[in-house]
Order: structure tokens, then C-alpha cells, then sequence
């Protein structure tokens, strides 16, 4: 399993960093589009298992769309250059409502009241599908779609989801495996049982080491890089657990079996949508210098 695990690593991990440091915004939002829909894909299936049906279609094109707005959004960002990411926060505000994820959300709602009113599903299903869709479209789609808005920074965009991206692949690795070799006091028992607080801090030590790393490329100040860390490495624990509990509330062990060694899609990312948009909001909120 570990060596099946690390081959499947090695084949994807060259892939994304290739997709990420030399290609377009737009081919990056693509790459995303598709990554997403495969995880509401999987996220429809633990729905399935307990009996909540998504309204598939509407979600995947709400999903859709939201990334299409990102990318738009992301050309918003023309004042980095002037302002720095200062300019970020006061652009957002000026941004076209082609940019705005709140319009999508807006017509996401529209869809399903027109689906919950004009479909010829039960009655009794109406909640449950409605929940199984917008959980979906706010836990997954809404999350994974800052990757977009990250890489479209101009000069430090792609490194920055690089940043986003290594920072939680070390602290996966990290915590597999510290977990696995010294791991003795169980994290959350109630959701994962073989999570640890030993992995856990190997977690946070791998991130952290893979900040530094990137203090040599990205134009931020180390401390700001380490803050990100550790509030990236949080984040990225919590959407781990969060998926385990999804998992365990379906009674499944993974997610899919399209990566081998890993499960599912929604298994190989459940830490970055919550880490992607933490990295985001840090930029945006805190406005770290240039160097």
C-alpha cells in the first residue's frame, strides 16, 4: 500500500507542479474544473449511501460557472503591481459582477428552488437533496475554486498555490509517516482512529519546513510564509477530518478508487479546500509586503 501510495505521488505530483508553474491562469482554472467535478462526483456517492440524492446536473454547472467567475476575477487584480496586495482588498470591491461569486451563489439558490418546486422527485426528498447539493457546492466547489484567484496574482500567483499546494503535501506525507512509525495518541477517535497527535505535529513541522524552503523563491517576508504555514496546515488537518467524518457518516473507507493508494479525488484534496482559501484571505486580509 505505501509503495503504491508514493508511486501514484510521483506520477501526479510532476503533473500539477508543471500544470501550475507553466501553464495559464485559464489552464489552471480548467485543471480545477475538472478536479472539482470528479470530487462532487464523489461527494454525490456519500450522499447516495445515505439515501440524500444531489441535484447533480445543476451543481457540477454551478460548480462550473463559479470557476469561470474566479478566473475573471482573478483579471481583476491589475493593481497588484501599483498597490501591492493592498490593492487586492480595495479591488475587490470594484470587481464586475462576471467576478463575483456571490451572483453564482445567488443563481446556485434560483436552481434548486426551481428543482425542489417543478421536479417530479418525492416530496419527502426535497431537503435531502437540496442539503447533499449546496453542502456539496459550499464545502468543495466554493473552496477549491481560490486556486484560480491565487494563480491569477500576477509575478506571484503560481508560486503562491505551489506554496499552497507543497505546504500540504509535506504535512500529509509528514503525518503518514511520523503517524505510522510513533504515532500512540489518537487525534479525533471519534472520526479517524488512526490519526494521531504525534502525526499531527509532524504535520505542522513538515509544512513549516517547506515554507522556509519557499522563502527562497516567493517575494513575501519568511515570517508572513510561516504564518501561512501553520495557519494552512490547521486548515488542511481540519478539512482531513472533516472528510473522514463524511466517510464514516456514509460508512465507507475512501472516497473513490481512482488514485491508487490513495482512494478518491475528494480523499487526495480534502486537506487543500480548506487550505487554499485560508492562503487566499491571508493575502487579501493581512496584505503582506513585497520584498
Amino acid at each position: 500500500m505505501t509503495g503504491t501510495r508514493v508511486l501514484t505521488a510521483l506520477v501526479l505530483i510532476p503533473v500539477v507542479i508543471a500544470i501550475v508553474l507553466f501553464t495559464p491562469t485559464w489552464a489552471v482554472a480548467l485543471s480545477t474544473a475538472v478536479i472539482t467535478i470528479l470530487a462532487l462526483r464523489e461527494y454525490f456517492v456519500l450522499g447516495d449511501a445515505i439515501g440524500h440524492r444531489a441535484y447533480r446536473l445543476w451543481t457540477i454547472f454551478s460548480a462550473v460557472l463559479l470557476i469561470l467567475c474566479q478566473w475573471f476575477g482573478a483579471h481583476s487584480e491589475t493593481t497588484f503591481f501599483e498597490h501591492g496586495y493592498q490593492g487586492l482588498l480595495r479591488n475587490r470591491f470594484h470587481q464586475a459582477a462576471l467576478g463575483s461569486p456571490a451572483a453564482v451563489f445567488f443563481l446556485f439558490a434560483l436552481g434548486l428552488t426551481a428543482l425542489t418546486l417543478f421536479t417530479r422527485r418525492p416530496l419527502v426528498e426535497s431537503l435531502p437533496s437540496a442539503g447533499i447539493s449546496s453542502s456539496s457546492f459550499l464545502l468543495v466547489a466554493f473552496p477549491l475554486s481560490f486556486a484560480v484567484r491565487i494563480d491569477g496574482i500576477p509575478l506571484d500567483g503560481p508560486p503562491l498555490l505551489l506554496f499552497a499546494l507543497a505546504i500540504t503535501w509535506a504535512a500529509d506525507t509528514t503525518a503518514y509517516f511520523v503517524g505510522r512509525a510513533i504515532g500512540k495518541h489518537p487525534l479525533a477517535p471519534h472520526i479517524s482512529p488512526k490519526k494521531t497527535w504525534e502525526g499531527s505535529i509532524g504535520s505542522m513541522i513538515g509544512s513549516l519546513i517547506v515554507a522556509y524552503g519557499f522563502s527562497y523563491v516567493i517575494h513575501i517576508p519568511l515570517h508572513h510564509l510561516l504564518i501561512m504555514a501553520v495557519l494552512g496546515n490547521i486548515a488542511g488537518q481540519m478539512g482531513d477530518l472533516l472528510e473522514s467524518a463524511y466517510k464514516r457518516s456514509a460508512g465507507v473507507k475512501d472516497s473513490g478508487a481512482l488514485l491508487p493508494g490513495h482512494g478518491g479525488v475528494l480523499d487526495r484534496i480534502d486537506a487543500l479546500i480548506l487550505c487554499i482559501p485560508v492562503i487566499w484571505y491571508y493575502l487579501v486580509l493581512v496584505s503582506p509586503p513585497i520584498l
